[in-house]
């Protein structure tokens, strides 16, 4: 469904459907938004509501140049305002992560709880930040300013060792569908995604210190495309650091994850 945001743009939403508790889910970079199927059937069998959106310049989401992380928070407000949810938990993965601490941190009488999984922390300016990474020239183009970002995609191809065997192992089962979607998201042009790697290495707009409601941090030990260091830098009520897990394989995590953002913190 298209809704239309209070400057005219319109965000292209997924509803998953039902009437349980409702948790909104933030994609990573690049995706499309769509809700896939893994993350459907383990929200169904919970009874819950999943709703998505895809970002500006993903999808039928207009773009938005000059977006910040901040910027989620309104556009989630008004995707829960016309579907008429009032109150909602929140989680994200990989580039999704900031965008659920967005709007934990700028709707607190909207947000019950939220979980970042495999999630960037805010950057400070620190060459520390990127330390780990398989693969950095994305972001540290992006560092440099939009035309150095735009420069870099030019001639931009993925790193295979951004990804372990347990990611591979992953992407070949169970979550497949994680690859195919960023094969779509990557097929229908790079704005989105220029514009989320601009967002993330500029002040996000919000400190996730200032969060109020619970916060669950999730981790793989090996991620190699965000690595752990810093889900150590996020303030998190609770934190789970999964040896093991790569940056696709701490998707193993995402049903006990919805229960703990619903079970443990009460129903939205």
């Amino acid at each position: 469904m298209d809704v239309r945001t209070a400057d005219g743009r319109t965000l292209e939403a997924v509803d998953g459907g039902g009437t349980g508790p409702v948790v909104f889910w933030h994609h990573g970079t690049p995706h499309t938004g769509a809700l896939l199927e893994p993350m459907l059937a383990a929200a169904g069998a919970r009874g819950l509501r999943l709703v998505s959106y895809a970002r500006p310049g993903y999808g039928g989401s207009t773009p938005l140049p000059g977006r910040t992380v901040a910027s989620a928070a309104s556009d989630v407000a008004a995707i829960a305002d016309a579907l008429g949810i009032e109150r909602f938990a929140t989680m994200g993965a990989s580039g999704g992560g900031p965008h659920a601490l967005a709007c934990a941190a700028l709707l607190p009488s909207r947000v019950t709880a939220v979980a970042s999984i495999a999630g960037l922390s805010p950057y400070d300016g620190d060459p520390g930040w990127f330390a780990g990474m398989a693969d950095d020239a994305a972001l540290k183009s992006a560092a440099d300013g939009r035309d150095a970002r735009v420069r870099y995609d030019e001639t931009a191809e993925f790193e295979p060792a951004s990804f372990t065997e347990a990611d591979y192992a992953a992407l070949s089962g169970d979550w497949a569908a994680v690859g195919k979607d960023a094969g779509a998201a990557a097929a229908s042009g790079p704005v989105g995604a220029i514009d989320d790697d601009l967002a993330y290495v500029a002040p996000w707009g919000f400190a996730p210190a200032t969060i109020t409601v619970p916060v669950l941090v999730v981790h793989g030990v090996d991620d190699r495309m965000v690595p752990v260091h810093h889900a150590e830098r996020l303030p998190a009520s609770t934190r789970w650091i999964r040896p093991g897990d790569g940056h696709i394989s701490v998707l193993n995590a995402y049903g006990d994850a919805l229960d703990w953002l619903t079970a443990e913190h009460g129903s939205p």
